[in-house]
């Protein structure tokens, strides 16, 4: 990773709940229920001391809405990226939500499979790289500070256990990411390391490697 002169903490957070305009698959869409509105606000009270120094967001709708709540409350700017987007629903847009067509590839992903891809969307290596990449150019733009991303619970569950050092990629396997959960991430010459998982502390290393699932 880059050079970091300081360390970098990263709070990655999955959006709000969210209510959506059709019942079938979408790469787009989604706007934050009453209660997404509550959680996001919430979750800028769990941060108000962190002196959270900017947000990032994936361009979701859902994510935009619950980062620019947390933002309005703590009184820092949003900045909108494509690389944080949830991973692409390919070729099975504008089919049913049920039964879910991706579990095949995402149990591959989290079994260290990274090569398994979704029909006509993206495999689990490339979702890994242009999460990493952005959160490393966050990283990089706010050494000694704090920053909020908000993005969605499967690229959190697939990208952020090949991230961080201290972690295996299966370990996301019966931890669901809840709307609002965050996952700490700390940065430095080093390297990554998860702090907690959701409410869940982390152990400063690994106890098995990231080739296979927990």
């Amino acid at each position: 990773m880059s050079d970091l002169q300081c360390a970098v903490r990263v709070f990655v957070a999955r959006h709000g709940e969210a209510e959506y305009e059709t019942d079938v698959l979408a790469d787009r869409g989604g706007s934050l229920t009453r209660l997404g509105r509550e959680q996001a606000a919430a979750l800028a009270d769990i941060l108000v001391g962190e002196r959270i120094a900017h947000v990032y967001v994936s361009s979701m709708s859902r994510a935009v809405q619950t980062g620019e709540i947390v933002a309005a409350r703590l009184g820092v700017a949003v900045t909108v990226r494509e690389a944080l987007c949830e991973f692409s629903v390919g070729s099975y847009a504008g089919q049913p939500v049920e039964p879910d067509p991706f579990a095949a590839t995402y149990g591959h992903w989290l079994a260290g499979d990274l090569a398994a891809r979704i029909d006509g969307g993206e495999s689990g290596a490339e979702v890994v790289e242009r999460v990493s990449a952005v959160l490393q150019e966050i990283a990089d733009a706010h050494r000694g500070e704090a920053v909020l991303v908000v993005s969605h619970g499967g690229v959190m569950c697939t990208a952020l256990p090949q991230l961080a050092g201290n972690l295996s990629a299966g370990h996301p396997a019966g931890r669901a990411l809840a709307n609002c959960a965050v996952v700490r991430l700390d940065a430095d010459i080093d390297g990554w390391l998860a702090r907690s998982w959701a409410d869940e502390g982390l152990p400063s290393r690994a106890g098995h490697s990231h080739s296979g699932a927990t």
